[in-house]
């Protein structure tokens, strides 16, 4: 017995639910916000494709995402063909999205001086008890792109460890660095293992491209930047 194709209906099938292929051939902007959710869901129900359902999800809302954002897990598992991991794959997209937006408003410090670098630390090492150490990663502008926790120590040292330094900087793309611990005490002064780590990083750094900059001791009422004492040479 002789099988037939049913043409039209593969090709409704194709442009339907295949918005993968089409993101691949043509990018992500020749995408509709419904093949982008169908993308996220997977799959629709028995009656409509992926594609399908995503419209009317987004019909319900008048196709406004920031509606959308505000639909719960239980308001999107009402419809048909959604369960919860797809409903859990929707809303955390969209809560991606708003951190993004929020993130992108808020514009990132520039390092000038060694007063800057403190004032950056200050919300992560005022009040410590112990001694921490800490990075900042900039861009080539000096601007800041993150802020990281590398150790934390007792009272009287912390270790910080070179390799992981130089993965953190190379990871996010980094052109410099800032280094910076704290001392419980109120002592300023650096040790000679302050010292050695300081220059042992700064050629690391020239042999990687990547600039060391600055090591902030860092008190609560004070600071003493190596490079504006001359020590970073």
């Amino acid at each position: 017995m002789q099988h037939t194709t049913n043409s039209k209906a593969i090709t409704t099938w194709a442009e339907e639910d295949r918005p993968r292929e089409k993101m691949l051939l043509k990018g992500k902007l020749a995408l509709s916000d419904a093949e982008l959710i169908a993308i996220l869901m997977g799959s629709g129900n028995r009656e409509e494709s992926a594609v399908e359902l995503a419209r009317s999800i987004l019909s319900t809302v008048n196709y406004d995402l920031n509606e959308l954002a505000k639909l719960t897990i239980k308001d999107l598992m009402k419809f048909k063909g959604v369960g919860e991991a797809k409903a859990i794959s929707i809303i955390s997209a969209l809560e991606l999205g708003r951190r993004r937006k929020e993130s992108q408003t808020v514009e990132r410090p520039k390092i000038t001086c060694s007063q800057d670098s403190y004032e950056a630390l200050k919300p992560f090492m005022l009040d410590l008890p112990h001694e921490e150490f800490w990075i900042i990663l900039l861009d080539r502008s000096n601007k800041v792109l993150k802020i990281q926790q590398l150790s934390i120590g007792g009272i009287s040292g912390t270790f910080a460890d070179p390799k992981l330094i130089f993965k953190l900087a190379i990871e996010n793309l980094s052109s410099a660095i800032i280094l910076a611990h704290n001392h419980p005490s109120g002592e300023l002064r650096p040790s000679q293992q302050d010292l050695k780590l300081t220059k042992n990083l700064v050629e690391a750094g020239k042999l990687l491209e990547i600039n060391v900059i600055d090591h902030i001791i860092f008190t609560n009422d004070k600071y003493l930047s190596m490079n504006d004492k001359g020590i970073m040479t």
